[in-house]
């Protein structure tokens, strides 16, 4: 393997927790900047996870105490409307992975989450931050717009006018503050983000499969309507009724014992 593909291969690790899949940006010496191979990695890592039966959660974090200092605007010199594209294809594909996979997707958050850090953050189903961790997206220091669906994200995190507060003013929001206000959901002592992150896992990890997925589903389709959703929630509960998981979810709770899913 040539050096260009080893380095390739090592911008996101992976690190196995039983059925808990752990990923790891891993550019620390550029506090995890997002270049392209880390875009095309973290989403073949993402779809890797997503795909197994055996992992049952994701947790996403970043590499020597920072999460991710965002996009890597060094590498952004250049680019022309093509190419930024290109960049951004795999990062899209990634977001709506998260988004709309079955399964669960906790960021934990040391440091800082900036640009399209954040972006990775607020699309996970749970963020984690260090009491001490801070979240900025001020994509217009340099003269971009907000990309990885964060326009998408994080008003329904945190409200429209919150939202400007940040997009539009660029402010910094630190990590109590980013609990407070939806951008954040539980915090964590500084350096244990990641382990309080892994024991929330391990709760999604222990729940039915088959309905978290059902779950994710539908929470994040677009159509908020009602009838639409009241529409989808009919036909889910119907299928999931019929599953093994759901027999032997009757059958624990009859009989007082944890459940053994088996994502059937």
């Amino acid at each position: 393997m040539d050096g260009d593909s080893e380095a390739s291969r090592t911008v996101v690790t992976v690190t196995d927790h039983e059925a808990i899949r752990v990923l790891t940006l891993n550019r620390p010496e550029a506090r995890n900047a997002i270049d392209v191979p880390m875009r095309e990695r973290l989403l073949e890592e993402l779809q890797r996870g997503t795909g197994d039966p055996h992992v049952r959660a994701i947790v996403l974090t970043g590499a020597g105490g920072t999460f991710s200092a965002g996009g890597d605007v060094r590498s952004m010199e250049g680019a022309g409307p093509d190419a930024v594209r290109a960049r951004l294809a795999p990062v899209h594909k990634a977001v709506r992975l998260i988004a709309t996979c079955g399964t669960p997707v906790i960021a934990a958050v040391e440091g800082a989450a900036a640009g399209l850090g954040v972006s990775l953050a607020a699309v996970c189903d749970h963020v984690v931050a260090a009491e001490d961790a801070r979240f900025v997206a001020a994509f217009g220091k340099v003269g971009l717009v907000a990309d990885g669906g964060l326009l998408w994200t994080l008003p329904q995190r945190v409200g429209m006018g919150r939202a400007k507060e940040m997009l539009v003013f660029g402010r910094t929001v630190p990590a109590p503050r980013a609990c407070e206000i939806g951008l954040a959901d539980s915090l964590a002592p500084p350096g244990e983000a990641l382990a309080a992150a892994l024991g929330l896992a391990a709760d999604a990890a222990a729940l039915a499969p088959l309905s978290v997925a059902a779950a994710k589903r539908l929470l994040a389709r677009n159509d908020h309507s009602l009838k639409r959703l009241l529409e989808s929630e009919r036909e889910e509960q119907a299928a999931l009724f019929g599953t093994a998981d759901f027999a032997e979810g009757r059958a624990a709770f009859a009989e007082r014992r944890p459940p053994r899913f088996e994502g059937r």
